[in-house]
């Protein structure tokens, strides 16, 4: 999340054995895909940031297959340009668009 924009992405290991345990294992099986985020793991988000004071956070969800998503853990400093690489999501320029509107403060 940056700013108010959220940036969601489901990495898809498939059936490699190897990812499934750690998805760091099997990096050449990953499609990265773009996805929603439900309203309210929206609102969880929002709220963990607000009461922490960030305006980002890379953070990190197990989905079930059912759908029901599971919080694993926020990185205030986490890295992104990977992400945005396999994507083509516009992370780097919103976090240019929430430091240029904070410098105007």
């Amino acid at each position: 999340m940056v700013g108010e924009r959220f940036f969601a992405v489901t990495i898809d290991v498939g059936d490699s054995m190897a990812a499934l345990v750690d998805w760091r294992a099997d990096q050449g099986c990953h499609r990265y895909l773009v996805t929603t985020v439900p309203d309210e793991v929206r609102a969880g988000v929002r709220g963990l940031l607000d009461r922490l004071g960030l305006v980002f956070g890379a953070l990190d969800f197990s989905v079930t297959a059912e759908g029901e998503w599971f919080f694993l853990e926020l990185n205030p400093n986490g890295q992104w340009g990977w992400i945005e690489a396999a994507t083509g999501l516009p992370i780097a320029s919103a976090i240019a668009d929430v430091l240029e509107a904070d410098s105007r403060r």
